[in-house]
């Protein structure tokens, strides 16, 4: 993962910061913070981020192509400008039945 954010005070195009490479998971850092950071995600078709568990809500937004993202057993199938929010302490995992592209915001705060 690349934990140098992206340059501040500059405008981006923010599905452009981000590439997709066959047959692969890109993960960029946007902002990284002890409260919290925003990641970008490239993710091709038939690749998947591990299930894992959070303790904090996480906010995704696709923003090219089809994701499909598993809560709690749950499968969302969201496309592009679609949202949805992961709650804390849940079991998520995403996957690329089609290649997607999509942003990630977790805000590390109101759990203490």
């Amino acid at each position: 993962m690349d934990y140098t954010e992206v340059e501040k005070a500059k405008a981006l195009i923010i599905v452009e910061i981000i590439e997709y490479v066959p047959n692969s998971v890109v993960i960029k850092t946007i902002i990284n913070k002890t409260t919290g950071n925003i990641t970008a995600v490239s993710c091709d078709t038939g690749e998947a981020l591990t299930e894992r568990v959070i303790p904090f809500d996480s906010f995704v937004q696709i923003i090219d192509g089809k994701a499909e993202i598993i809560i709690d057993g749950k499968s969302n199938l969201l496309n592009t400008g679609q949202s949805i929010i992961i709650p804390a302490h849940t079991s998520n995992s995403v996957k690329a039945n089609k290649r997607f592209k999509m942003i990630s915001t977790i805000i590390k705060s109101g759990y203490e």
